[in-house]
Formats: structure tokens, sequence, C-alpha cells
């Protein structure tokens, strides 16, 4: 096997247009008690890379390779790694360990751990040729989905799915969903197949339009008022503006989740105008495996079918640009392979 591979770190988070990303050479890892080594077919190109690359995450580890959206083939194995086999089609998603022993892991509530390490922030990721992982953070892919489509499911998909959950929709319920990317376009898709009623607020007529074909009942401008009063809604653009636009916009008793890692600074909320009457704001933290477990099967059962932009490895900037500048609707993934 290969010693060597091209990967992108990050050199000097900033602007991507200042090009803080470089595609660099470097040895292929080799796995650490209980990981396994894979050769990555695909990584998608998630916002919260965006947040890494341009340093509005703080730096957890010098030069990272971003990336954990990560579908590929096992090739090697530690001694004892034995959930995998060689050849195995597996993912690797954003959290990738945490103590195991705290309140919080002994209760079924891992993302909220305080020793929890994430691909692609703490350890090295997915825009590369090779990568490392704990066996015990990895997923399985299911036969329904192709590399390129399984690659956004693995935090787009899981973090929706979370953010789905956490916004306490009703049977049957009104959904607002704000921003329509990567994460968005695959959470529609679910609340639709469960019969929710879903209203999409974003920017840009592209992403309306692939709203409505997918089966949303309205799409409008972020800023707008939705066409009908809403049960729950999730906030997936990091704009903090959009907060009282979107509790506003709530039926009585109900939520607004906020999905992403990073947001802009909320405005002063008013009490009477955006949380009385038992609405509730609250956010979204990381995941747990369950939840990745749980939509890798229910994506599979509904039929979810993510909309993805191509790039090469070589283009991984470009792709950042890219998504930074709202420039494809759905998700983008790097080739690897």
């Amino acid at each position: 096997m290969r010693t060597r591979m091209r990967a992108w770190a990050v050199t000097a988070p900033g602007p991507i247009a200042d090009r803080p990303v470089r595609l660099i050479e470097r040895d292929v890892p080799e796995p650490g008690p209980g990981e396994v080594l894979v050769a990555i077919s695909v990584c998608g190109v998630c916002r919260t890379d965006l947040h890494v690359v341009e340093g509005d995450l703080a730096v957890h580890r010098e030069g990272v390779v971003p990336g954990h959206e990560v579908v590929g083939t096992v090739v090697g194995r530690s001694p004892g790694a034995e959930r995998f086999a060689e050849g195995d089609r597996i993912g690797i998603a954003w959290l990738r360990s945490t103590c195991g022993s705290c309140q919080w892991c002994r209760t079924g509530r891992e993302n909220l751990c305080r020793e929890s390490r994430y691909t692609g922030w703490d350890a090295d990721g997915g825009y590369a040729e090779y990568a490392v992982v704990p066996e015990a953070f990895a997923y399985r892919i299911p036969d329904e989905f192709d590399d390129e489509a399984a690659a956004p499911l693995l935090c787009a998909g899981i973090i929706g799915y979370r953010a789905l959950r956490r916004a306490n929709l009703p049977p049957g319920g009104r959904l607002g969903i704000y921003g329509f990317g990567g994460s968005a376009h695959l959470t529609a898709q679910i609340a639709i197949a469960q019969g929710a009623e879903v209203h999409v607020l974003t920017r840009g007529l592209h992403a309306q339009q692939h709203a409505l074909d997918l089966g949303a009942a309205s799409a409008g401008e972020a800023y707008a008022a939705p066409p009908v009063p809403l049960d729950a809604a999730i906030l997936f653009a990091p704009v903090g503006d959009l907060v009282p636009v979107a509790l506003e916009a709530l039926a009585d008793g109900g939520t607004l989740a906020v999905a992403g890692i990073h947001l802009s600074d909320v405005p002063v909320l008013n009490y009477q105008r955006h949380l009385f009457r038992e609405r509730t704001l609250t956010s979204v933290t990381s995941n747990t495996r369950r939840d990745g477990e749980e939509l890798l099967r229910l994506a599979a059962r509904v039929g979810v079918r993510p909309t993805t932009t191509a790039y090469p490895l070589d283009a991984a900037d470009r792709a950042l640009a890219d998504l930074s500048a709202g420039r494809f609707t759905g998700a983008a993934v790097l080739r690897v392979r």
C-alpha cells in the first residue's frame, strides 16, 4: 500500500478567499488502538468545515485536515479492532470519541460529553486519500446509498434528524425550515415522508425551487412570514438575525431548534412577541451514535435522495468557496477515488 497521500490542511484560518487551506502531501496515517484505516472514496463538504477553515471555530489542531462526511473502504486495522473486516464500506462522521464514563455518556446523551472529540477539528478528517477512525464511532453504510449519496447523510443528515426531533413537531404538523442547504434538504424529505407540511424560508430562487421540487408546501424569502403559523421550526442558516423572525412565526407552544454549531449574534428578543405563549428556543449540540444509526435506517426506509454536486479532491477549496457563496443546491461532495 502507498505510504504517502494527498490531503488538504488548514494552514492559516481565515476568509476562504485568502486560501486558508492548502493541498499538501503527507504520510498515510497508521491506525492506533481500536482504529481502522479507511481508503476514502467520497467526502462531503459541510458548512462546519467552512467554520473550521475560516476560523469561526477555535483551532483545536494545527494544520488539521477538514472533512467529516467520509465514505470509504477499510484497508487496515489495528490489533484488537474486530468490528469491521478489510473491504467493508463504512462512514466516518463528526462525533469521533467520548469519555464513556461521565453523566452524559452514562445516560445516553454522549453528545454533551465534555471530553468529546470531532473528526476534521480535533483529528484529521476526509479531505484526503486516507483517514483513520475509532471503529466504535464508524457506521456501516446501507446498501441503498452509493458513496456519493451516503456522504451528506453522515453529518447533514444526522444533525438535521436530531434537529427535527428537538423541534418537537407534532404528527402532521407545520414545519418551518430556515435556510435550505445540505442538511435542510435532507431534513425536509424526512419530515414530508412522515406527514409534515413543510414551509421553507431561504435566500435564492434556486434553493426555493429545490424545496418545492422536493415537496415543500411553500418556499419564500428567509425574512418573510410563512403563509401559516408554524408548529415547529428549524434554523439551519448560521444567521442570528433570523432567530426572532422564526420565533415570531411560531404558533402558540411552538419550538425553534437552532441546528448549527456556529451562529452570528442573536438580536435582543421581545418577550411578548417572541417567547410568550410557551414558545421555546433550543439548540442542537452534535449528535449521539444512536442518532446516526437511526437516521441511516430511516433515510433508507423512506427513500431520502441527497442532491449532490461533485468536485474532485483537488478542487476542495473551490467547493468551500461555492458553499460560502451559495452557488449550488443541496450538498457538495469531493470525489477522492
